[in-house]
């Protein structure tokens, strides 16, 4: 099968700057052609990234993109020309798959191969456009209910398949040989709850939290998705407010540095505040993945995968005393570390973490382009 992947506008892959989106696509388009099919991936030019190379048996071709800003106007439109000179490199092909805003409108039906539209993103009005699209892939329950109220006449066409884990499971420490540590891996952005994790941590009495610290990791420039530094200062003028227990650190993208960090942390926090943001959480599952503890918020993409108090812990974010809530929920994971209870917790969220290993992931992807209509 011939299997080209279209990324959007904004971000490279190899996922030098991170994205959820970058990372599974490019592990699932090298384990598609480590089962013999023939991938393209096409994508941002940037970074010192040559316009084409071989990475293992995947053909990467790469095309001018855009920094990316907070106008969502804007965004769309720097998108535009990206697409339009995609297109030019585009091999002809079975299937395309692709997560671009633009890619349904302007690419030839099936020329380049039948439509696979990927869902990163919240539906925002769109899908009823996309009569060209061959299927609809969303990463989770909550987001093709979201997608089949845009496009009701097209619920048959909707596949839910998961980000698939970039790794292999590791070889892990038991919780009781790690640091109280808890740490947060995502975007420094207002929707993903950071500041609220900070005031919760921070409401803590020193004596229940003795021994535990909390760790800030990710990216603050508006064109990898953060926030600017405006908000990264206000979140270090919090976390010095705390003391020394709380540090802001660089956000680290290579495979290695990332277990390094999962592997010395017994809580993966990601509170995300975000309602119409989240469609799957796969840094959760990859903290799960080497035994990490999490605790999110209550948004419906993460009880796909996480089931309290067995496998994680939630908080009511949509509740009016949210930083009340995760205070409590933090001050209730502390205190089952302190019973023993953390260790079982840790165990099943691994297990969990299990089902989406690459191989069994990139199956269910290839089963579905196969079964996409004539």
């Amino acid at each position: 099968m011939r299997i080209t992947i279209l990324q959007g506008a904004f971000l490279p892959v190899p996922a030098l700057r991170g994205g959820a989106i970058e990372k599974a696509w490019e592990s699932l388009g090298q384990e598609f052609s480590r089962n013999g099919h023939e991938v393209t991936h096409v994508s941002r030019l940037c970074d010192g990234l040559p316009e084409s190379e071989k990475i293992g048996k995947v053909t990467h071709f790469r095309v001018k993109g855009a920094d990316a800003v907070s106008n969502s106007w804007i965004l769309k439109l720097l998108e535009l020309p990206y697409v339009l000179r995609a297109r030019k490199v585009l091999p002809l092909a079975d299937v395309l798959v692709t997560h671009s805003f633009w890619a349904p409108l302007f690419l030839p039906r099936k020329r380049n191969g039948k439509l696979y539209l990927h869902v990163g993103r919240y539906p925002k009005g769109q899908f009823r456009l996309y009569r060209k699209a061959s299927r609809f892939q969303v990463p989770s329950k909550a987001i093709a209910r979201a997608v089949a109220m845009e496009a009701p006449h097209r619920e048959k066409e909707i596949s839910v398949l998961p980000y698939p884990l970039g790794w292999d499971l590791p070889t892990v420490r038991p919780l009781s040989d790690r640091p109280k540590r808890i740490l947060y891996a995502g975007r420094l952005h207002p929707e993903k709850g950071v500041a609220e994790l900070l005031d919760a941590f921070g409401r803590i009495h020193e004596t229940k939290r003795t021994g535990w610290s909390l760790s800030i990791m990710g990216p603050w420039r508006q064109e990898h998705g953060g926030a600017g530094k405006g908000y990264l200062d206000s979140l270090r003028n919090k976390s010095a407010k705390i003391g020394p227990t709380v540090e802001i650190i660089d956000p680290v993208f290579d495979e290695k540095d990332l277990l390094e960090q999962y592997g010395q942390t017994r809580v993966f926090a990601y509170p995300s505040l975000a309602e119409k943001g989240e469609t799957f959480g796969l840094s959760a599952l990859e903290a799960m993945s080497c035994g990490c503890v999490p605790l999110v918020s209550s948004l419906a993409c993460f009880s796909e995968f996480i089931d309290p108090p067995g496998s994680g812990f939630v908080f009511d974010h949509s509740s009016p005393g949210r930083v009340e809530a995760l205070q409590a929920t933090l001050v209730a994971i502390m205190q089952a570390d302190q019973a023993g209870r953390l260790e079982s917790v840790s165990v099943q969220a691994r297990k969990i973490a299990e089902r989406y290993e690459l191989g069994k992931v990139a199956s269910l992807y290839l089963n579905d382009f196969a079964d996409l209509p004539a």
